[in-house]
């Protein structure tokens, strides 16, 4: 009698086979590109010892980074971005940095100066109005009309400019910002000594030892000899004084060094960039796992869990080396907040994806850790490692309030993410069946509470650390307003879920809500110029907070529309279940 059973390797068995090994594979795979990643990079140039010289300490705006950080840093404030090219070709940030310390005839030809305003474009090129990028060269060439528009507009207060004054003021930012590096005025690249006890720019240090009438010491000698060869274009006499001037660093900053190596490391292997298109697979095969069904599908939804463990492990490493080189806690400024926010959102997400094993908590983790590490990116004006301002210099209150109300942020980004991916999936028909649609719900309301305890206790810790500041534990300012409104919104969700006012998807359209308010508490007033709080308007930022509302606005509309066929209704079976008629006609 012939068995009905499949031979065990027949092609009947193959699929659950290779469904088994799938997230191996993935995770394997990404492991690979994870090293092909971060394998160290040659950092020299042709002949050009640029490795050790772009890991070199100076102090710059404020605090001590690497070379690499220094020219990072002025390219993200003169251009937008990190990266230039010249002609069609990628140049070296290290490279451009030298050719304007030591070559000014080449260093003022790079399009380095980002100017996006028409009408201030039309006074440095009025037949070319697509070009965005201009050399100092250019600029300099219309220095008197360009003067004079500037002079007008400063003349003017900062809150009756128009937005091309408020370009033009920025233009002559950038324009200080450029000459103040090229002329070394800005940065000081020469340690503390005996007679001095400060890092010195060549500048002061020149002037001093004129005065005095002494000869300049070895640090002085070495470094404007790394100047001279890379004028000269003479790598025999770069590379030997690179060298020491690394070694005499080495013997008088061993910390400042150390720091500088591993801050250089950092910026060069771009963590966050790798996590982010981790990220982006993570959400891509959940997506995928929606289209199979059996062990496909579970393989799928595994291999998205590995990945995204993989991205956060990456994600957490680098915030960690963030932590060390400030020495301060996660989050110290708008950057840092925005990385800190992505990260606590992944964890709970994970958290919720290791529970419910749904695929539910790997996509969002996947969805917020991408957007929040975009919005990093985009956050990146200057130096993201920045001092701490004067009244946030307190570690035990960045321990504390900070993190608990960004944890705060965090968690309620997340259930408002969740209420989307459960409107969005309601929206698809067969997606979200009765079983997920409960989980999902269970997830927010979950959430939703851990919440309303982070973001009330960070609220009340706020208000101690303000009245230690400014001699008040409360005040209108509008941060400590938003702050409050996120607290009064995760308040009204509960309650109105407990009034039995609300079921699965009012309780998603009400997460939604959330985002707003949140969106509005921790980016619209940093960046909008209002209170205590702000760090500065922009006007980018008030386009796409306007954006993201609107957008948060049409999903929750969204999720009012009723469904053909209705959800079903079944009868209340214990208190988690709403009651009346406002919760049959407005909560489904």
């Amino acid at each position: 009698m012939t068995s009905a059973l499949p031979a065990p390797d027949s092609p009947r068995d193959t699929p659950p086979r290779l469904a088994r090994w799938l997230p191996l594979a993935a995770l394997a795979l990404a492991l690979a590109a994870a090293v092909f990643w971060f394998w160290p990079r040659p950092g020299n140039s042709g002949a050009y010892d640029l490795g050790t010289f772009r890991a070199l300490p100076v102090l710059y705006e404020g605090r001590i980074m690497p070379y690499e950080s220094v020219a990072r840093t002025a390219l993200l404030t003169l251009r937008g971005r990190q990266s230039i090219s010249l002609d069609g070709h990628s140049v070296d940030p290290m490279a451009w940095l030298l050719d304007t310390l030591a070559r000014p005839d080449i260093g003022q030809t790079y399009p380095v100066f980002r100017i996006d305003d028409p009408d201030v474009r039309s006074l440095l090129d009025p037949r070319d109005d697509k070009q965005v990028y201009f050399s100092f060269n250019e600029i300099l060439a219309h220095r008197e009309q360009l003067g004079q528009q500037i002079t007008q507009a400063q003349a003017r207060p900062d809150s009756e400019r128009n937005l091309y004054q408020k370009h033009l003021v920025d233009l002559d930012s950038q324009i200080a910002t450029f000459v103040g590096l090229a002329q070394l005025a800005t940065a000081y690249p020469l340690p503390p000594d005996a007679q001095h006890p400060q890092w010195q720019s060549v500048e002061d240090l020149a002037a001093a030892h004129k005065k005095a009438g002494a000869a300049p010491g070895p640090a002085f000698t070495l470094f404007g000899s790394i100047i001279m060869g890379w004028n000269e274009q003479n790598p025999q006499k770069f590379n030997r004084s690179v060298q020491g001037f690394a070694q005499l660093l080495a013997q008088t900053q061993p910390q400042a060094v150390e720091h500088a190596r591993i801050e250089a490391a950092l910026v060069r292997a771009e963590p966050f960039i790798f996590a982010m298109e981790v990220y982006v697979a993570v959400f891509l095969i959940v997506c995928i796992s929606w289209l199979v069904k059996g062990p496909w599908a579970r393989g799928l939804l595994t291999a998205a869990f590995a990945l995204a463990i993989l991205a956060l492990l990456v994600h957490t490493t680098a915030l960690g080396v963030r932590m060390y080189l400030q020495g301060r806690p996660p989050v110290t400024n708008l950057y840092a907040s925005a990385i800190f926010v992505g990260w606590g959102s992944v964890v709970l997400a994970l958290i919720l994806e290791a529970i419910y094993r749904n695929g539910v908590g790997a996509q969002i983790a996947g969805v917020i850790g991408f957007l929040s590490l975009i919005v990093a990116h985009h956050l990146a004006s200057g130096d993201t490692m920045e001092a701490v301002r004067a009244v946030l210099d307190s570690n035990f209150w960045l321990s504390t309030h900070v993190v608990t109300i960004t944890i705060g942020y965090a968690s309620t980004f997340l259930a408002g993410f969740l209420g989307i991916l459960y409107i969005v999936r309601r929206l698809i028909p067969g997606s979200l069946d009765e079983e997920t649609g409960q989980s999902i719900a269970r997830m927010i309301y979950g959430i939703v509470c851990f919440a309303m305890l982070f973001s009330f206790v960070g609220t009340i810790l706020g208000g101690i650390w303000a009245d230690q500041s400014w001699g008040r534990f409360w005040g209108w300012d509008v941060k400590e307003n938003g702050a409050l409104m996120i607290v009064l919104w995760n308040a009204i969700i509960l309650h109105a879920r407990w009034g039995k006012m609300i079921r699965q998807r009012g309780l998603a359209v009400l997460a939604v809500g959330g985002n707003i308010i949140t969106a509005w508490a921790w980016f619209g007033v940093n960046m909008l110029g209002v209170g205590l709080h702000s760090y500065g308007f922009m006007q980018k930022a008030l386009w796409w907070l306007g954006v993201f509302v609107a957008s948060q606005l049409v999903i929750m509309g969204l999720g009012l529309i009723e469904m053909a066929p209705a959800e079903p209704v079944k009868e209340p079976t214990g208190p988690d279940e709403p009651r009346g008629r406002l919760a049959d006609a407005g909560g489904g």
